[in-house]
């Protein structure tokens, strides 16, 4: 029988979690379900639980906060554990590897250099140093290293800083405005003229632009869009309410109605602002 003493110690920290996962994983007593997982299959739920944890920052849940992060620490535990199993890395180098960039990220904090420096100054070296990181993988194109499997607005907009670290890029969000207007007329002509591939690109091009606005405005698309999505759902979720009120549901009511209640919520909502 396993030692269950550490598995059941609440006070050792990280190295009560490490061991959980060594013994989920252990191939002639863990589970079932975690023994077949690999990285592929794991990568997804990273991806959720990081979402999650950002969901609970934006609706300012510090209760749920502690319960996410601690999710998300065990993605990390997971794939480190694979890791480990395959003998590419362990937590300890990978907790290693991550503290060594921190250190050799900030030289005005760990090293020799002033602190004496504004915001953008420490953002510019940031770049710089991660300019020489990519060098030093081999990674000589401007927009190398940018991960495939972002989500496509963060992507596009990282691909649009690298861009701009070199001069591509307009002087001002004006400029991206009235390339805004020309794709909108380019993807009205594909709705008219042309046919699903190209309504689809000149789609994908109107929202490359909109990511660059963001940049320009300073806005995290991402984070934008979900709060537009939270403010859709609080809306028709009133606008459900109202009409359940009259005895009706949206399947009852009509777009004319619907729209009239949309309205009267949203000016309600911005006299509660003001």
């Amino acid at each position: 029988m396993p030692d269950d003493t550490l598995i059941h110690d609440r006070t050792a920290g990280i190295e009560r979690l490490l061991e959980i996962m060594r013994r989920l994983r252990d191939p002639r007593t863990g589970c079932p379900w975690d023994i077949e997982q690999n990285f592929q299959t794991i990568a997804p739920y990273t991806i959720e639980e990081a979402y999650e944890v950002a969901d609970a920052i934006d609706r300012a849940a510090w209760g749920e906060l502690q319960g996410e992060l601690g999710d998300l620490l065990l993605q990390t535990v997971y794939h480190t554990q694979m890791g480990e199993e395959a003998g590419h890395f362990t937590f300890q180098t990978v907790v290693q590897a991550i503290s060594d960039k921190m250190v050799e990220r900030h030289p005005h904090v760990f090293g020799d250099e002033s602190r004496d420096k504004s915001a953008e100054q420490q953002t510019r070296d940031w770049e710089a140093i991660k300019a020489g990181e990519r060098a030093g993988k081999a990674q000589a194109g401007v927009l190398d290293g940018v991960a495939a499997n972002l989500p496509a607005l963060l992507r596009a907009v990282k691909l649009q800083k690298r861009a701009a670290r070199v001069g591509f890029d307009w002087p001002d969000a004006s400029h991206v405005l009235d390339k805004i207007t020309e794709e909108a007329a380019e993807l009205a002509d594909a709705r008219d003229r042309l046919g699903p591939a190209e309504i689809e690109e000149e789609f994908g091009d109107l929202l490359f632009v909109m990511a660059n606005l963001a940049r320009h405005l300073n806005v995290e698309p991402e984070t934008a869009l979900r709060r537009a999505n939270a403010k859709f759902i609080r809306r028709f979720q009133a606008v459900e309410a109202r009409l359940a009120e009259m005895g009706k549901s949206p399947q009852d009511s009509d777009l004319a109605e619907m729209d009239r209640i949309w309205d009267t919520v949203k000016a309600e909502e911005r006299g509660a602002e003001t």
